[in-house]
């Protein structure tokens, strides 16, 4: 999502990750990704690779209240993401700082355990965080292991993901999105519980996009930044949720060959969308079968390479409408339709509406 004014200031404060797929690196690239201005406060430093983090230097308590005080002092800003917090020392100085400074809003992502089952966070500091740091959240982003342990209980059913999620709102949190309640081996469900409603709010999701390393912290960061941008919590999530599903960037977050056939697919539609819409002139490009570049796309992504290919030439032609001078036939022809009519034709089936009543509502 881009924005038309100044990028508004997004604060994380959580670990850092030498991988770049979580922590504060991840934060960074996803915050900007959404227009927004990453700032950060580093908490504690891993040594880790691919196959699991190593070893921990978790920073002195001093050090990670004087980054947060340094940014928010000279730049305010305008929601902040809590991830990675190892000590009572530092929980109390983050809950400190949330305390004199009261930022608009707070998303809270626990790292309780990491996505490959390492236990990040004892006893005693989660017992810190229920007395005296969740009440300064505006948002708890958290999944149903972690959840799990957090709360020292079974958290299997729906009914057991509510009665979790009204235990964290009494514990003061504005609102809750509990994640990864399995409904099906293709199929999982988030709750979301907001502080004054009735019932809880169901978000489904493709199992295989939730488990992947990184991806829960980068979506408290992708909220946070919508959250920034005056969206509403269930719109901040949806938005979120979305982008991280449909986005057609470079992944890194499967090892082995197909993260690279992807990244190398995702870099030849870049180069060639405008000549070629047809998955097996990439697949042949690539030297693999279309079945194989299906499982690869199916598997990183979610979607099939044709979905892939058509979305990222849907972007290029929102942009040109929204960004050029040109006609809607120049764009046609530029985008390498035969044709308007055919652009026009393409463009309403993904949008509902044709590219001259885009272009008028932009």
């Amino acid at each position: 999502m881009e924005t038309k004014n100044k990028p508004l200031p997004v604060l994380t404060v959580t670990g850092s990750d030498s991988t770049g797929e979580s922590g504060i690196q991840a934060d960074i690239k996803i915050i900007t990704a959404l227009g927004g201005y990453a700032v950060s406060a580093i908490t504690s430093i891993t040594v880790q690779n691919t196959l699991g983090i190593q070893d921990f230097f978790d920073l002195p308590s001093a050090i990670v209240a004087g980054q947060i005080e340094a940014i928010i002092d000279d730049i305010q800003p305008a929601a902040v993401k809590i991830g990675m917090a190892r000590s009572v020392e530092v929980v109390d100085a983050i809950t400190l700082a949330l305390t004199k400074y009261r930022p608009p809003c707070v998303v809270y992502d626990p790292i309780v355990v990491s996505s490959r089952n390492e236990l990040l966070m004892s006893t005693d500091v989660i017992e810190r965080i229920q007395s005296h740091f969740l009440k300064h959240c505006t948002l708890v982003v958290i999944s149903r292991q972690a959840a799990s342990y957090f709360l020292n209980r079974k958290i299997e059913t729906i009914d057991e993901m509510t009665s979790a999620a009204a235990e964290l709102l009494h514990r003061g949190s504005k609102a809750v999105l509990l994640q990864e309640g399995m409904t099906s081996a293709e199929m999982t469900t988030d709750l979301l519980l907001i502080a004054g409603e009735q019932k809880p709010r169901y978000l489904f999701s493709p199992a295989a996009a939730e488990n992947v390393h990184g991806i829960g912290g980068t979506l408290s960061s992708a909220i946070a930044t919508y959250l920034s941008q005056k969206l509403s919590i269930p719109e901040a999530i949806e938005n979120a949720k979305s982008y991280i599903r449909q986005q057609t960037t470079f992944s890194g977050r499967l090892e082995g060959r197909g993260s690279e056939l992807y990244n190398e697919f995702i870099g030849l539609i870049a180069s060639h969308y405008q000549s070629s819409n047809d998955v097996r002139y990439y697949a042949d490009r690539l030297n693999v079968t279309t079945r194989y570049l299906a499982q690869v796309a199916k598997r990183l992504a979610g979607k099939t390479p044709k979905i892939l290919i058509d979305e990222y030439l849907l972007k290029q032609a929102e942009a040109m409408l929204s960004g050029s001078n040109k006609t809607v036939q120049e764009i046609s022809y530029d985008l390498g339709f035969r044709s308007q009519a055919h652009f026009t034709k393409f463009f309403k089936k993904l949008k509902n509406v044709t590219p001259s009543e885009y272009r008028n509502n932009v």
